[in-house]
């Protein structure tokens, strides 16, 4: 039997899950700010952030510049494990690191979230999308940076039932992000006196072949089949739909959370007329054009997504802050260093002005897109036509339904 890459990473999980950060001495860890950018390198989400997210990250550290203090950024692959993903995020706090950053696929967020309250360190994330890290499991050391599940389903799923979409079927990811999302845009679906039929459930990330999902959403009448999922699987099936003809029948897909480089993998012939909701387009306005040509030496022949480039929003966030509040006082308290992140307000390239609520909960305009037909594209990457634009206090769960309990009443 040939190993795969994926299985020998999982069997050194054991031994050593990561190479040991680099020994300084007591005067250089103290002026040493450390950033473990966690995320998944190699599987389902490699394409939405994985590396690129990395070098987004380095790139907010290149344009921060020296302010009295040395900046390093190591990165790791949690193979969307939850004791993976929490076992380098401890043994990273151990070995000094002061913020992660990144961390998509639910359960692994929401399990680094529980190590980051543990040891008092900061933790900024930006790649899942459970909307449960500002509401029932909100903790003092989070910032959840970028969309959740009550965004995706407010804008994508409010604005499919909007269009005549009102029964649905659901095909989700078996963990915490597919089951957030399904809930969330089913309550979306009733508030607006539409049905959902049926879902089924698929085991993640074991799942390539999604035929016979689609066989039974088919099978249910349904006008709207919900993809509950993202990265490979989703691009996987809306290839599969299209080989079974389901949209020539006249069935919707709610791709619910779709990123640029899966509409680039499926091609804008397969992918025309999705809908779609991210935070972040490269060709959005003038902003988002500069820093996506900034980064385009790091990035080659990608664009940054809402993902990617959160990295680089929050790593810069993150370092403006050390630098006001002093880095000696930026090592001794996660929750602190997370409470002068709140306090200051945000505004970079990739987003605009914004700010940090009390329960964690980054703010920023949602965009609806519609996909483009290949005859209105004009260039490689000019995949998306703005549809609807939600204000930034309106896109995310108002502040009093989540549950949070660093919310006063």
């Amino acid at each position: 039997m040939t190993a795969t890459r994926r299985s020998l990473l999982a069997a050194s999980v054991g031994a050593t899950l990561v190479p040991a950060l680099p020994r300084l001495t007591r005067a250089q860890a103290a002026n040493t700010i450390r950033i473990g950018v966690l995320n998944d390198q190699s599987g389902t989400y490699r394409d939405i952030s994985g590396p690129y997210g990395v070098e987004c990250a380095r790139q907010a550290v290149q344009e921060f510049g020296n302010k009295g203090f040395a900046v390093e950024v190591t990165f790791a692959d949690h193979q969307n494990k939850p004791d993976v993903g929490a076992n380098i995020a401890r043994q990273w706090y151990d070995q000094g690191v002061d913020l992660i950053i990144d961390v998509p696929t639910s359960s692994v967020g929401l399990a680094v979230n529980q190590v980051a309250r543990e040891k008092n360190k900061a933790y900024i994330n930006c790649g899942a999308a459970t909307s449960d890290l500002t509401g029932s499991q909100c903790s003092p050391n989070t910032v959840h940076w970028m969309y959740d599940t009550y965004m995706l389903a407010k804008s994508t799923g409010g604005a499919m039932v909007k269009a005549g979409g009102d029964s649905w079927y659901f095909i989700t990811a078996d963990y915490a992000f597919g089951h957030a999302l399904e809930r969330d845009t089913t309550a979306f679906i009733n508030a607006a006196g539409g049905k959902v039929l049926g879902s089924v459930k698929y085991p993640f990330p074991a799942t390539t072949d999604f035929s016979s999902f689609l066989l039974q959403a088919q099978s249910s009448r349904a006008k709207v089949i919900g993809l509950a999922n993202a990265g490979a699987d989703t691009i996987n099936s809306i290839k599969q739909a299209a080989e079974f003809g389901l949209m020539r029948r006249g069935v919707k897909l709610a791709a619910l959370l779709m990123f640029l480089p899966d509409v680039h993998a499926l091609g804008l012939q397969t992918a025309q007329g999705l809908v779609l909701t991210e935070s972040f387009y490269w060709d959005l306005n003038d902003r988002t054009r500069a820093i996506t040509q900034r980064l385009q030496p790091r990035l080659r022949d990608q664009k940054p997504n809402m993902s990617s480039i959160a990295d680089y929003s929050a790593t810069l966030h993150f370092l403006k802050a050390v630098a006001d509040m002093g880095v000696p006082a930026a090592k001794a308290s996660g929750i602190e260093l997370v409470n002068r992140m709140k306090a200051m307000p945000c505004d970079d390239d990739a987003f605009g002005p914004g700010r940090i609520r009390e329960d964690g909960r980054k703010l920023c305009p949602s965009y609806l897109f519609e996909v483009k037909k290949p005859e209105e594209s004009r260039a490689p990457w000019d995949y998306y036509k703005l549809v609807q634009t939600t204000p930034a206090e309106e896109a995310y769960r108002p502040l009093n339904e989540g549950g949070c309990p660093l919310v006063r009443s």
